[in-house]
């Protein structure tokens, strides 16, 4: 049996069309045709089984067969904050693994340390919406564009919020077991700092704030690495278990 492909259409309801990139693939990579069926998702938490209808050059028409809702795989909005690796090519493979682990968005951080200033949100997008289709996930991560640490600690963040850090001097408490005390439906904000860890004014400033000082284990380690154990540990804490 021919395997169901997945699509991004964010406004599934309102066109009867794939988006000119979804469009190129479907018939010139997977050489879709009239009739075929494929499945939809708008990235705000539905599928939709859909059927093509024409299949031109450069133009795929569909209709709609059926509306999926899907059920919420964790419980509460998972918020990841980082500072941006030198390579970017870090930062890549992270977003696409943290996508199909399951988070709801990405924020990106200049840091006193920071070696990378600049983030190029348009190509991380195609990263996060092919890790989405590939994972089958129906909410898509937002992703938002870079500012300062001043700039996002201005920026109201309700629910739990951690800043991560590796400083002996400066009292901090485990991420995990925090998370697994807390209730599961709360938000959840976590800072990760660049390669060489936020300053300590910075984390002085997030406490501040209101965010808590929090490890992430006895290992030191790399930045995209701990924005990935991160994620890993507030999915694992808040994941909606499945009924058999």
């Amino acid at each position: 049996m021919k395997e169901i492909r997945f699509f991004y259409v964010p406004d599934v309801n309102t066109t009867n069309e794939l988006p000119e990139e979804e469009a190129m693939h479907a018939l010139r990579v997977l050489r879709l045709k009239s009739g075929d069926e494929m499945m939809l998702t708008d990235g705000e938490g539905n599928f939709y089984k859909a059927e093509i209808t024409i299949a031109a050059t450069r133009k795929c028409m569909f209709r709609l067969l059926e509306t999926l809702p899907q059920k919420a795989l964790w419980q509460g909005h998972l918020h990841l904050v980082v500072s941006p690796t030198k390579m970017m090519e870090r930062m890549e493979w992270m977003i696409e693994k943290a996508t199909e682990i399951g988070f709801d968005r990405i924020s990106f951080i200049n840091c006193d340390n920071s070696e990378r200033r600049v983030v190029k949100t348009r190509r991380l997008e195609k990263i996060v919406v092919a890790a989405m289709k590939q994972s089958r996930k129906a909410w898509k991560p937002v992703v938002d564009e870079i500012v300062t640490f001043d700039e996002f600690l201005n920026h109201p963040n309700d629910g739990l919020k951690y800043i991560a850090h590796c400083y002996d001097e400066i009292p901090k408490s485990d991420f995990f077991d925090n998370l697994v005390a807390a209730d599961k439906n709360a938000n959840v904000t976590i800072m990760i700092g660049p390669e060489g860890d936020f300053s300590v004014s910075e984390v002085e400033k997030a406490m501040a704030a209101g965010y808590e000082s929090v490890s992430l284990g006895e290992s030191r380690l790399r930045t995209e690495t701990a924005a990935l154990a991160s994620v890993m540990m507030a999915n694992l804490c808040k994941r909606v278990k499945v009924e058999s």
